[in-house]
């Protein structure tokens, strides 16, 4: 499952978790990954949380607009975990492997939001991880995720970047693309 959240600053027990986007990777009858579906859920700050205006600035999150539809931390965790264990139910897996660029960042903010809300089992292994930056650095030599995803000949859409829907598609898109050229490379 690739994941990425947005935020109000870099510290996963005080700053706000705004935003949550997750997006199920399966595999088609030719081994290769694709996208089947995304999810995302826009989250209320949680109570005492630090917002950086910085922040807001970047992701372009207006938290006062109605049209956001922020929900409470759980619920939307719920709504994100929901078709992320219906999947994994369906191939048989026990926990899914959270997949992000930087994903120690976005597996930090959801563990400390599973933690915060008391939320009984998350469906992502607690420390392990994909992630995109290092497997973008040693495919195409970029890091950034913009540089990253263009040098795998993906598009990349400047005024669309850091809203959580927008880079969880991007990053899940690099994520395939690299995957499946490995498979090309080595018939693995």
């Amino acid at each position: 499952m690739v994941v990425d959240v947005e935020t109000g600053g870099f510290n996963c027990k005080t700053d706000a978790l705004l935003e949550i986007a997750a997006s199920i990777i399966r595999m088609d009858d030719f081994g290769r990954l694709f996208i089947a579906e995304t999810i995302c859920e826009h989250v209320e700050p949680f109570a005492g949380s630090n917002i950086e205006a910085k922040s807001l600035e970047i992701t372009g999150i207006k938290l006062d607009s109605p049209l956001r539809g922020a929900l409470p931390e759980k619920e939307a965790l719920q709504r994100i975990f929901q078709p992320i264990r219906k999947e994994m139910k369906s191939t048989g897996c026990q926990r899914a492997i959270l997949v992000g660029h930087n994903s120690f960042f976005d597996l930090s903010f959801m563990n400390a939001a599973i933690e915060r809300t008391d939320f009984k089992r998350s469906p992502f292994h607690p420390f392990s991880s994909f992630d995109t930056v290092t497997m973008a650095g040693l495919a195409f030599g970029q890091t950034v995720l913009s540089r990253a995803v263009q040098s795998a000949g993906l598009e990349w859409n400047e005024s669309e970047a850091h809203s959580a829907y927008y880079d969880t598609e991007r990053t899940a898109a690099l994520f395939c693309s690299i995957v499946n050229r490995w498979k090309i490379l080595t018939g693995f």
